[in-house]
């Protein structure tokens, strides 16, 4: 499994424990920190400037979220979620974004919507460039937006793990070729939110994230044993 490198000599030294788990959540949802990455504190500890107390503690917050796992005798891993726990974050999903939504329908501001607009502006330049760990990025963002406007910090915090540990399946499951999900379901979204129609906005969610589930790989097992004379035929 790949060890974090150590080369970043960017003078960090005053940043929280909680600065600091966003830098390595960030990481993982741009997937520069790829599933079964190992988080060694020492060298963390010199690549941010700081204590290993305190990266001790950020890793605990992410590790108590899931987005970490914690090996006794080995260490701390970015989770590697197996297929059958990728589709219960999907479910989990399925479940949580439209009672989102339902809630913010009908008293959403305008201003509201043009944050979600403007996020979905810039996932568009992301995706004009080619920039495939922006575009991941800012479509979770999208979703943890209505999250936050929907002003309930319990619903938030559940959706922000799960947006995390959706970045993860889609770094281990993600089927080369497959385009990405289209830009204008999450416009399709907005136009319902702004229409006030809570209904069309649930069922356009729910096909939303059945289309990103549909585009992994997840009828293959994480573990599947290989038959190299099949591949080398």
């Amino acid at each position: 499994m790949a060890k974090i490198a150590s080369t970043d000599t960017e003078n960090t030294g005053g940043l929280s424990v909680e600065e600091i788990s966003e830098r390595i959540l960030l990481a993982i949802w741009e997937h520069r920190l790829p599933p079964g990455t190992k988080l060694v504190e020492e060298k963390l500890s010199e690549v941010f400037g700081v204590s290993r107390t305190k990266i001790r503690l950020a890793l605990g917050r992410l590790s108590h979220d899931s987005i970490l796992t914690v090996e006794p005798n080995r260490g701390t891993f970015v989770a590697s979620p197996t297929v059958e726990q990728a589709r219960q974050v999907f479910n989990a999903r399925r479940l949580l974004e439209p009672a989102l939504l339902r809630d913010l329908c009908g008293h959403v501001r305008r201003e509201q919507l043009a944050r979600l607009r403007k996020n979905i502006a810039l996932e568009g330049e992301a995706r004009e460039r080619n920039d495939r760990r922006a575009t991941i990025r800012l479509s979770g963002q999208f979703h943890l937006l209505i999250a936050e406007l929907g002003q309930n910090p319990y619903l938030h915090k559940c959706l922000r793990e799960l947006c995390s540990l959706t970045c993860l399946v889609i770094a281990l499951y993600d089927a080369p070729g497959m385009p990405a999900c289209p830009h204008h379901e999450h416009d399709a979204i907005v136009d319902a939110l702004e229409q006030g129609d809570a209904e069309r906005a649930c069922m356009l969610m729910i096909e939303h994230l059945t289309h990103v589930e549909n585009t992994l790989r997840l009828e293959m097992p994480a573990d599947e044993e290989i038959d190299f004379r099949a591949v080398f035929a």
